[in-house]
């Protein structure tokens, strides 16, 4: 038996061990356990998971142990992967700075900065948000205002965010700041994390069509902010910004491979809502389900192949804009297709005549909209892909 055989059967024993039987199902929409400074779990078996989980250090698995991670090789996390996907394991926590932040800490952040804000991230400790849209700079990032003005020991922080998930409910923020207005546009901008609990700051819900309230504005008022908290060269934020917008479009795909709240049985709901025999109409019907289910498969194969190829050693980032076109386009494809399915029954809301998945699939059809939108809209990841992947010249118009 190989090491990684070896490996595999510690890691299968462990994990047949330890994870409740109760979270090897999809996750429901309102069961996401989120690390942070107040993790709230609704039963038992969710506290056991992210305690195990955590204590394995395995919240960060390929992370060195400095840092609290499990000092995993690339290899060994693709065989931990695989085992939690076999047995449909729940994550144990989500956490954005995980998935965003700590990879650019880990390349370009300090030693002090590394020990300050790895090890929460690793236990769960710390709920992280992200400050880069503002009002009137969404798609043109680099068009930001919010300010951070060297006040000689600290920067002074005025401005505000918008499209902030989870900035209400957040700790700490990683923060695309203008440090010097009188620089070209991409030049004039850091990056600099800023605690929400700060005097100044202030973040207020948004209310969506959906219903769900997870975006946020978050608004500056003289916030100081330690010079400490600046990551990377002063001014030099704009090619970390590329490269950790590069690692949300890698996080948004694992929605899908996690089965989180976004997933709904395709085939099964059809099933259910069109009972055989079927109408030439339904029977169409059925045949576009069956091809966007085939395409979701596809996707999710796709994405553990992307998966291998990173820990070989080769570049993928800018596919992750593919990934992110591709994913959220089909999450909006299918939501559509289940509402044509289900006829009235879709229309649930919060009437008792509706089941409790039927009020879900209706929001999450309404929230499929905003994920072509956030973490960069479906148009921007075109022209991601048409300059940087397909390398086509940019169009300078037509006489």
């Amino acid at each position: 038996m190989s090491d990684l055989d070896g490996f595999r059967q510690e890691v299968r024993t462990w994990l047949e061990a330890n994870c409740p039987m109760s979270l090897r199902t999809p996750t429901p929409e309102g069961e996401l356990i989120w690390g942070g400074s107040e993790v709230n779990f609704t039963f038992d078996d969710q506290r056991l998971w992210f305690e195990c989980m955590r204590d394995k250090n395995w919240f960060c698995p390929t992370w060195s142990t400095e840092y609290g991670g499990g000092g995993l090789s690339s290899k060994e996390n693709s065989i931990l992967e695989s085992e939690m996907r076999r047995i449909k394991c729940r994550p144990p926590q989500i956490n954005l700075g995980i998935w965003m932040l700590g990879p650019v800490l880990l390349q370009h952040g300090s030693e002090q900065q590394k020990q300050q804000f790895l090890q929460p991230m690793t236990r769960g400790e710390v709920r992280w948000c992200q400050g880069f849209s503002e009002p009137n700079a969404g798609s043109d990032l680099a068009s930001i205002r919010t300010s951070a003005v060297d006040m000689g020991e600290h920067y002074l922080v005025n401005g505000s965010k918008i499209w902030t998930s989870y900035g209400d409910k957040s700790d700490w923020m990683y923060a695309l700041v203008r440090t010097d207005p009188k620089a070209p546009k991409h030049q004039g901008i850091s990056l600099l994390l800023l605690d929400m609990h700060s005097e100044g700051v202030k973040a207020v819900p948004i209310d969506l069509i959906s219903g769900k309230s997870s975006f946020c504005e978050v608004f500056f008022d003289n916030v100081i902010v330690s010079k400490e908290n600046l990551i990377g060269e002063l001014n030099g934020g704009w090619n970390l910004a590329k490269e950790l917008l590069q690692h949300e479009r890698s996080a948004m795909s694992k929605f899908g491979e996690f089965q989180l709240p976004t997933h709904f049985d395709l085939m099964s709901l059809v099933t259910d809502y069109m009972p055989e025999p079927r109408s030439k109409s339904e029977l169409a019907l059925f045949d576009k389900a069956v091809t966007a289910e085939m395409e979701e498969r596809a996707y999710n194969l796709t994405v553990q192949r992307l998966g291998h190829e990173m820990q070989a050693g080769k570049n993928c980032f800018a596919l992750m804009s593919i990934m992110k076109l591709v994913h959220t386009e089909q999450e909006k494809t299918k939501f559509e297709l289940l509402l044509d399915a289900m006829g009235y029954r879709a229309l649930g809301w919060e009437d008792s005549n509706f089941t409790e998945q039927e009020q879900a699939v209706n929001r999450a059809w309404l929230n499929s909209f905003s994920q072509t939108i956030a973490g960069g809209s479906s148009e921007v990841q075109l022209n991601v892909i048409a300059k940087r992947i397909l390398q086509l010249p940019e169009n300078k118009g037509t006489s």
